[in-house]
């Protein structure tokens, strides 16, 4: 039995009542500006009668735009008539991230997917991971967490799982990949998963697939474009919705090891020498760091650990030490 206090937060919607709902989840937060106010964090359900549930979410970071724009139009068209269990989707997670349009929440500079498994009694960002860790991910048979570059990094069209100690949830959770069919779908390693909501949904023994579609915190018309149809794509696939799932072809891609990542260890302007899916071989410059405290510096230059193909890369023109620079992955035959 749980010894945490219940949480604060309080839906204006019923998970088990049939039909379509638009409400909010309601976060009392009383600041300056409003004494009793509250954090109204948008959400529908869409139901009909029993069957799987699926959790749709975007806005996890509040810089990344394809998520949010394919749910809030989800949820704006899709018929409960097609539907065959529960449809749960909030397109913005972090919704007070989401409204100042950065990754971490303006209110506690909270990184919502970093937090869990939240706490009840913590800051605002805390209490929003803990209702989705007690009270939203346990009613979901599969979620699916929209993501892309945000402000400051770039990546091939993606969709991604996790390599799982539990080979069966690990293949369902490939085969949902393939089926949203973005161009590449990945096989992801993280560079620290702890706090991650991808974390407490596996731990939970969910099925969990992510993506990461494009960057520079803005979307493009191509992968809004992916992100609808693939959303569309997983709840087919996963019997929730009626219809055939829309295959598109997909390269796969592999994470290996630590070896993918790369980061800058000088301020300074970055000049990126290969773009996002050309090829990489070991050894080759992927970027070079250019002083700009002083003329004649000679450039620092970032190499590839590894052979593959360039998936992600530092998006700003200026870059501090310590950043992602570079993600190489490699082909999956």
């Amino acid at each position: 039995m749980s010894s945490l206090r219940p949480s604060p937060i309080t839906p204006s919607v019923d998970f088990d009542r049939d039909g379509v709902q638009h409400g909010f989840l309601r976060l009392p937060y009383s600041r300056d500006d409003s004494a009793w106010g509250s954090v109204m964090i948008p959400i529908c359900v869409i139901r009909n009668g029993s069957g799987p549930s699926a959790l749709l979410t975007g806005g996890n970071h509040g810089d990344e735009y394809e998520g949010p724009l394919a749910l809030y139009d989800l949820a704006r068209t899709l018929d409960p008539k097609q539907v065959s269990g529960t449809v749960i989707i909030v397109p913005a997670m972090n919704y007070p991230a989401f409204r100042a349009g950065t990754r971490t929440s303006p209110i506690d500079k909270g990184n919502l997917n970093r937090s869990f498994p939240g706490r009840p009694d913590g800051t605002v960002t805390e209490k929003i991971a803990d209702y989705f860790q007690r009270e939203l991910l346990p009613r979901a048979d599969i979620a699916l967490d929209f993501h892309s570059g945000g402000k400051t990094l770039d990546f091939v069209p993606f969709c991604a799982a996790h390599i799982r100690p539990d080979k069966v949830l690990e293949a369902k959770g490939f085969a949902a990949v393939e089926a949203f069919s973005a161009p590449w779908s990945m096989k992801m390693l993280e560079i620290d998963a702890v706090g991650m909501f991808d974390t407490a949904a596996e731990e939970m023994g969910k099925l969990f697939i992510t993506t990461e579609l494009g960057g520079g915190g803005t979307s493009r018309a191509e992968t809004v474009r992916i992100a609808r149809r693939g959303v569309l794509n997983v709840l087919r696939h996963a019997g929730i919705v009626a219809g055939a799932v829309e295959m598109q072809p997909t390269r796969w891609l592999d994470m290996p090891s630590g070896d993918c990542f790369s980061f800058a260890e000088d301020d300074g302007m970055i000049e990126t020498m290969i773009d996002l899916g050309e090829p990489v071989e070991q050894g080759q410059v992927l970027a070079r760091i250019h002083s700009i405290g002083r003329t004649g510096a000679a450039p620092q230059e970032i190499k590839a650990r590894m052979s593959g193909l360039l998936a992600a890369r530092h998006f700003p023109g200026l870059v501090k030490a310590g950043d992602c620079t570079a993600v190489v992955a490699v082909l999956v035959d």
